[in-house]
């Protein structure tokens, strides 16, 4: 079943151990982080058996997928955040207006971690992905089968990216 990988993965999701968010606001709970189990390492990649996963980012981009609509209702941001908020990710519901400031608010008030990576298909799953341009930017939330913010898609936004961020240990 196609979905199959992804409703298991929800017990799961990305933070590294080797990094602490010392941020007060970070909501990330050690006590319930785990490693990823066996079945679902194809889902979250190479080198996922040395990393700690928080289920509250898979929950948040499964709220998102769930509210997305089929093309986009150019409120990327909005979605993501709402998703973000409903999955406890984050204590209240972020600020910024644009798309492309989600990364420096995500890092500063919620304890997310900017990741080296900047190709958005070699994000892991449930990272936020932020991504530049002359009008707000855009924002998604990576899923095993894709990307989604308010609406779905099987292949990263056409921008730039300016960061992918999870929530570390």
């Amino acid at each position: 079943m196609r979905f199959a990988p992804f409703s298991f993965a929800l017990a799961f999701v990305l933070g590294s151990a080797a990094v602490r968010a010392e941020d007060a606001a970070s909501l990330f709970d050690r006590r319930s982080a785990r490693s990823a189990p066996q079945e679902v390492r194809g889902v979250f990649g190479p080198g996922s058996e040395n990393l700690r996963y928080d289920a509250r980012m898979l929950r948040a981009a499964a709220i998102a997928q769930a509210r997305a609509h089929r093309e986009t209702t150019w409120l990327c941001w909005r979605y993501v955040k709402d998703a973000l908020l409903a999955a406890g990710v984050t204590s209240s519901r972020p600020k910024t207006t644009w798309a492309r400031e989600a990364g420096d608010e995500l890092t500063r008030y919620f304890g997310f971690k900017k990741l080296r990576e900047t190709d958005p298909r070699k994000a892991p799953v449930g990272a936020v992905i932020v991504y530049d341009g002359e009008d707000g930017g855009h924002v998604e939330i990576r899923t095993p089968e894709g990307y989604v913010s308010d609406f779905v898609s099987p292949t990263p936004y056409p921008r730039p990216v300016l960061g992918i961020y999870v929530k570390p240990v």
